[in-house]
């Protein structure tokens, strides 16, 4: 029996490549499996200053789901920089526009801590696809259901 707790090694890690098919997939539950993968939260050994988290490959961006009216009463505020410069957006414009996989990728983003090197490192772990094809085929990566995990994962309407 040890006394102390195992602290994870920076050389130590084992990454993981996985792919998740948002297809139908719910936008918060789905962002927070992923972001929970990013951090290696899901892990025995987790450590919170060292990158142990999988490498995330999401393909079918632009079919996620919201649920009841958000599509459409959800508003996503930036600011250009400028007096008055405020600007506003939907997720229909957004996911119906030019990068719809933004929308995936803002909401994992917003679930991992703010203003940490580490949180910005592990981001970038991150890759997301708006159709079905990705080019990390000769990483092997191990296919995730998300959908079958739990019937609140998808919406078909």
């Amino acid at each position: 029996m040890q006394k102390t707790t195992a602290s994870l090694k920076p050389a130590e890690v084992e990454k993981k490549w996985i792919v998740v098919d948002a297809k139908d997939a719910v936008v918060g539950r789905l962002a927070t499996f992923i972001a929970m993968r990013l951090r290696g939260k899901h892990r025995p050994d987790y450590t919170p200053h060292v990158d142990c988290g999988d490498f995330v490959v999401v393909i079918n961006a632009d079919k996620v789901k919201f649920t009841g009216k958000k599509l459409d009463d959800k508003v996503y505020y930036r600011h250009t920089g400028h007096p008055g410069g405020i600007k506003e957006t939907t997720p229909r414009k957004v996911l119906e526009g030019r990068f719809p996989e933004r929308v995936l990728n803002k909401a994992v983003e917003r679930m991992l801590p703010k203003e940490s090197p580490l949180a910005r490192k592990q981001l970038t772990h991150l890759l997301v696809y708006a159709d079905a094809e990705h080019p990390h085929q000769a990483q092997n990566p191990e296919v995730i259901d998300f959908a079958a995990r739990n019937v609140k994962n998808t919406r078909s309407a």
